[in-house]
């Protein structure tokens, strides 16, 4: 019976994990779709152009990329291979892991399977929930991860937001000020909309990343069910047909 409840209790609790972040900020749904050729390309040069400095992709190689984005050599060198390399190449971070631990307090993640660990919605609220915060080193601080080291590298995009509070009081009677949401500050070169877009493309592309074959297997599934619910049709009709006569 405990081993039952213990059951309901942690199948009780994954919607709510799923729906918050770290931060208690509410995850936005990323909609990324790793079926769309087009979103994925831009996700690439997203993930290379703001991305590849600090963060590492080592389970994707370019020529993987190219195979599956519809991509030549050509465009992998004249568009997202800016270090050099062979094709074959995995998509390594070209900043050395001492200069980042000296700059960041840490190595920045490799991003491989970023989004099978956290998920997309997860890393689509992060990228779109940094706020000013003069008290960090980075000058900002975000709603999903709090105290994170990463710097607001997309600010030039999206600006700089400012964040809401409010007064609560806690379980020890006391009042604090709790982040409640974010709202416009320092305006960026996109506008909110476009630049939801762009992150979404980037999440697209990490999420191709963390499981290359998923649009693949996806669209097998579907004639996979097709099959079963044809072939659960003609065994249905196949035993009517052997049981007709028998009363």
């Amino acid at each position: 019976m405990s081993g039952l409840r213990a059951f309901l209790v942690l199948l009780a609790s994954i919607p709510g994990a799923a729906s918050a972040s770290s931060g208690g900020l509410p995850l936005d749904e990323a909609n990324a779709d790793v079926s769309n050729l087009p979103s994925l390309q831009r996700g690439a040069r997203n993930f290379v152009n703001y991305c590849l400095g600090c963060h590492s992709a080592k389970y994707m190689r370019y020529s993987q990329l190219a195979e599956d984005l519809a991509l030549t050599e050509d465009d992998l060198r004249s568009n997202l291979m800016f270090t050099g390399g062979r094709i074959y190449d995995a998509m390594e971070s070209a900043m050395p892991a001492d200069k980042a631990r000296q700059w960041f307090g840490n190595a920045p993640p490799d991003l491989s399977l970023i989004v099978r660990s956290r998920g997309a919605d997860y890393v689509y609220t992060f990228l779109r929930s940094f706020y000013e915060d003069p008290s960090r080193p980075t000058g900002v601080n975000n709603a999903v991860l709090p105290q994170t080291a990463m710097p607001h590298v997309l600010a030039v995009l999206q600006g700089v937001q400012r964040p809401r509070y409010e007064k609560r009081v806690g379980a020890d009677g006391k009042e604090a000020l709790h982040l409640v949401g974010l709202e416009s500050g320092t305006a960026g070169d996109m506008p909110a909309a476009a630049f939801d877009s762009f992150v979404r493309d980037t999440v697209a592309f990490l999420e191709y990343v963390a499981e290359p074959a998923k649009a693949q297997r996806r669209s097998l599934g579907v004639w996979v069910i097709l099959f079963l619910v044809m072939f659960t049709a003609f065994t249905w009709f196949l035993y009517k047909e052997y049981w007709k006569d028998v009363k």
